[in-house]
């Protein structure tokens, strides 16, 4: 799918029981910290992974926890001697229940229950901080680790994190799970990054039916570029084990797409849980949890290809505008169901068009061109559809919601190389023109027909289907130079590639389609 980075689950020897919140082999319940979780592989192994990550320009996060260990029984029978290294009760606060509404209750009480206790260490202490910070340099050093994700965040002394990531030397982001902008964005004084838990109940809220409310989602995300000392740190999520699939609030695709959309190019690290791509829908712990291969690593689901699609965009963005990841994204129009967002510089700009209109929803508004930065003339492509658009004379562009899919506005100069929409490398679909301007009165005889054109075919993972002809619109029969068709409507069932062509009106050509491997073989289709 395009993604250069994987975040794993804690990596420690961890106890042996069952809870409500399912079995031990999450990595979350820590027995001892210098050893591995033999579950999960080897030592070697993770050396193993670490290289094979790097040698393909990846990088690797690991999930730590530093709030506590894991103790199979009662907070009362604790036997802290099994621990390594934090082997004392010393080292751990006396036990009580957590009081959510308390912060110190937060900080020093108990996670868990009387089944599976978490022994909550006191990260206030020197001695636990030294003792954490000896082994995170170990750790980071010995797998050659690029970032942690740090468990539990908010039930942590604060001043312990400074001199930990010090001693880490990578990115941290942390888990504070709530949603109010001013108590989250607070933690960012002492953290690199957090996981966006405000934006996640703004976003699940605006798409989750179409009746969700897109002005707290518009208000919210002021609020939080206003609260946070840098909202492109933050982890910009919409799953994750701890929370429900979005899919489990609602069946609708589109819904899905736009709340992914958003998530995705929003400000910072946009972090896909595994099973989002497969549109898994469990609603709880453990349901929420399932195993990937019990989907068959499927390439052809209808979200895989969308989320490939969009790194591909957020890559060009970011190939193309030096000031891209530092951007802070704003929103420029919003009405009752559609909220329109703006990243990047000038010139380079993505224009984010999403709505909680749903698969049987349309609607159009004009966007202007103080909103969206483009120019009188200036041509357009939707990145997610390929439709072409051109600003009118005052740079305002009519912009259409089909069955809600959301529209990803990128200037068509800066498509070059990218892949994307008839650029170089495999694309997601073929140009559609669509132009907006005001016409003088009088009417003229139509020079170009949009064409579309509809293969039925099966490809496999890194094929691609285009479409070559006679006519230079077309390639001149150079498969170099042929329109690559979209697979956004592929499916197991119906394996579809189209795209609509703008073709000279009146012209006889022919045409063939082509498919392209991974390794840019080409086999063209047989004489019919």
């Amino acid at each position: 799918m395009g993604f250069t980075a994987i975040w794993i689950s804690p990596v420690v020897k961890n106890i042996r029981s069952s809870g409500q919140d399912g079995d031990s082999y999450h990595g979350y319940w820590a027995q001892d910290i210098y050893q591995v979780n033999t579950n999960f592989g080897s030592a070697a192994d993770l050396v193993s992974l670490s290289k094979a990550l790097h040698s393909r320009g990846m990088y690797l996060m690991v999930d730590i926890v530093t709030n506590h260990m894991g103790y199979n029984g009662c907070g009362d029978c604790v036997d802290y001697s099994i621990y390594n290294p934090f082997n004392k009760q010393s080292y751990y606060h006396p036990f009580c229940l957590i009081d959510y509404s308390n912060q110190n209750s937060v900080e020093q009480c108990w996670a868990g229950d009387n089944t599976v206790s978490l022994p909550d260490l006191r990260t206030e202490d020197s001695n636990v901080l030294s003792m954490w910070s000896t082994w995170i340099k170990q750790l980071v050093s010995n797998y050659t680790i690029d970032g942690l994700r740090i468990d539990s965040a908010k039930s942590v002394d604060k001043a312990f994190y400074q001199p930990f990531q010090q001693a880490a030397g990578v990115y941290a982001v942390g888990e504070v799970y709530d949603g109010d902008p001013n108590y989250f964005c607070d933690y960012q004084n002492n953290l690199d990054g957090m996981l966006n838990y405000p934006s996640y109940y703004w976003i699940t809220q605006a798409f989750q039916s179409t009746s969700g409310s897109i002005s707290n989602l518009y208000n919210g995300i002021n609020t939080l570029k206003s609260a946070c000392k840098d909202t492109t740190l933050l982890g910009s999520f919409l799953e994750n084990h701890d929370v429900a699939r979005f899919a489990s609030l609602t069946s609708d695709y589109a819904l899905a797409k736009n709340a992914i959309a958003f998530t995705m190019l929003a400000d910072g690290i946009p972090i896909i849980y595994q099973g989002q791509e497969q549109h898994f829908s469990g609603s709880s712990v453990p349901n929420n949890r399932e195993a990937l291969w019990l989907s068959g690593y499927s390439t052809s689901s209808q979200v895989y290809p969308f989320i490939a699609t969009l790194n591909m965009i957020r890559k060009q963005a970011i190939k193309q505008d030096t000031g891209y990841l530092t951007y802070k994204a704003y929103p420029v129009y919003s009405d009752a169901s559609t909220i329109v967002m703006r990243k990047g510089t000038t010139g380079s700009q993505v224009i984010g068009v999403f709505s909680n209109k749903g698969s049987s929803g349309s609607s159009s508004f004009t966007l202007s061109s103080s909103a969206s930065g483009f120019t009188a003339g200036q041509a357009v492509t939707d990145v997610l559809s390929c439709s072409s658009y051109t600003a009118d004379s005052n740079g305002n562009i009519a912009i259409s919601i089909n069955a809600g899919a959301p529209r990803v506005l990128y200037p068509t100069s800066k498509l070059s190389g990218g892949g994307l929409c008839g650029g170089s490398g495999s694309t997601s679909g073929t140009p559609t023109t669509i132009k907006t301007s005001t016409v003088p009165g009088g009417c003229s005889t139509p020079t170009a027909v949009a064409v579309t054109f509809t293969d039925k075919v099966t490809t496999q993972y890194g094929q691609t289907i285009k479409l070559a002809g006679s006519i230079p619109q077309l390639g001149s029969w150079n498969a170099a130079n042929a329109v690559t068709l979209s697979s956004a409507g592929y499916t197991a069932s119906n394996p579809v590639w189209s795209g609509t062509v703008t073709l000279p009106a009146g012209q006889a050509f022919s045409y063939k389609f082509i498919k392209v491997n991974s390794d840019g073989s080409v086999t063209w289709e047989s004489d019919p």
